[in-house]
């Protein structure tokens, strides 16, 4: 039998780790536990981080039901403004991460 595997819940990230980002390895799945789809720029959630990443976020998307929206986005927030993890580490926990707590990517 198949046991459910839990899905990760957004964890709250102060304001300084928020501006000073420098322990995301905790916040963030291992490479290797990340689904090859978000490995690679053809997934839409891939897509999305990419563009908040170099464009920036215009707006927010819709949070999954239990998952507090705003506390989400702050913890990929402090994924994506750390130099720490190499980029297609953090590409990929944020797009993995993305998907399981929103329900579709936003413009």
């Amino acid at each position: 039998m198949k046991m459910k595997t839990e899905i990760p819940m957004p964890q709250k990230v102060s304001d300084l780790d928020m501006a000073f980002p420098v322990d995301v390895y905790k916040l963030m799945p291992s490479y290797d536990d990340i689904p090859d789809d978000f490995k690679n720029d053809r997934n839409q959630w891939v897509k999305w981080q990419g563009k908040w990443f170099f464009e920036g976020l215009k707006s927010m998307p819709t949070a999954k039901d239990g998952i507090d929206g705003d506390t989400a986005i702050r913890h990929l927030s402090s994924i994506q403004g750390s130099f720490q993890p190499k980029h297609e580490h953090k590409q990929a926990a944020v797009a993995y991460l993305a998907s399981l707590w929103f329900i579709q990517p936003s413009e």
